[in-house]
């Protein structure tokens, strides 16, 4: 598994683990998707600087930023409580953020190409 995917599949285990309600285990993968976010969210950084596209470097920074801030709301809740409905809304906005170069992606060939028509030439008589 590429570097690329070890956050997305961590936030993913996370999610996983609170359907189940397995929670304890949920809220300690939240924690080991930070790392590997980051890292994400830093090697993207470096590629939009280097002129490599800002598009992946802002979003990996954006699901970052969702992970760390569905990590402090659980970390806040009351121990015991049920999850708050903004964690696992963090968790499920920032893999949608994973999803979009995917889906831009896919989406990359529906663009309308501009060709040069070849244009006639006149018979001279």
């Amino acid at each position: 598994m590429g570097s690329r995917l070890l956050a997305p599949c961590i936030a993913l285990a996370a999610l996983l683990g609170d359907l189940a309600g397995v929670h304890g285990l949920a809220f300690w993968l939240v924690l080991l998707a930070l790392p590997a976010a980051a890292a994400r969210a830093f090697v993207g950084v470096s590629d939009a600087l280097a002129g490599d596209g800002a598009l992946e470097g802002v979003i990996a920074s954006l699901a970052l930023v969702l992970l760390v801030l569905g990590s402090a709301v659980r970390e806040g809740a009351p121990q015991g409580a049920s999850v708050p409905a903004l964690a696992i809304s963090a968790i499920v906005m920032a893999l949608i953020c994973y999803a979009l170069p995917g889906l831009f992606w896919l989406l990359e060939p529906l663009r309308s190409v501009r060709t040069a028509r070849p244009t006639p030439r006149a018979s001279r008589a």
